[in-house]
């Protein structure tokens, strides 16, 4: 049923993802998170929310740790370090959400987490550089070379924590339902896109 969707958004960074998030989930009049759900995690997890911030989208540095992670997602570590702490209480907050459906997730590797949620629809929101470094000085106000610096940094950041906590491989297009390019298309336009997508899936 179209009202229990999970739809998660991939994106890189300036590609205007968290907008096409927000406009679909005001469009559908589902809920919309993104760093909402770091709210959730402090409040479920007892953890600041300003180190939820700081830990945001970071990649753990224990490789063993993931690859666990990977194999047994529902498993709690006790004795773990906070990075470890701070995933595992976001990956139960995501779980949560997704049992109830009705919304649009940004970014922390929700796709992955639900993947075997039948309700799952995941999408990567994507851009060429002009557009994505021309949005980035609009919205900061800095020149373009800050800018680039800005999207090289981000982008392998995120790919660093997706790739560390998945078996696979941040924006490539296999890793999701749907791949929009918001730089060709628009913001509108991506929406719109994305909810062609979604009628025709439940035809």
């Amino acid at each position: 049923m179209a009202g229990r969707d999970i739809i998660t958004i991939g994106r890189q960074f300036g590609s205007g993802g968290h907008e096409v998030g927000r406009r679909l989930a005001a469009e559908l009049g589902y809920t919309l998170y993104d760093k909402e759900l770091l709210k959730m995690v402090a409040q479920e997890s007892n953890i600041c929310e300003q180190v939820l911030e700081d830990y945001d989208e970071k990649p753990t540095g224990s490789l063993l740790y993931s690859i666990v992670m990977d194999m047994y997602p529902t498993v709690s570590f006790p004795g773990n370090n906070l990075h470890q702490q701070i995933l595992q209480a976001q990956y139960d907050t995501i779980m949560k959400i997704g049992q109830k459906g009705g919304c649009v997730i940004v970014g922390r590797a929700a796709d992955y987490y639900l993947r075997e949620n039948p309700h799952l629809i995941s999408v990567f929101i994507h851009a060429n550089d002009e557009f994505r470094a021309k949005r980035i000085m609009e919205y900061e106000h800095i020149s373009r070379e800050k800018a680039m610096d800005m999207i090289s940094k981000a982008d392998k950041k995120r790919a660093s924590f997706y790739n560390f906590q998945t078996d696979r491989k941040w924006g490539q297009a296999s890793s999701y339902n749907l791949t929009v390019d918001a730089g060709d298309l628009g913001i509108d336009n991506s929406v719109t896109l994305i909810r062609r997508y979604l009628e025709l899936r439940h035809q």
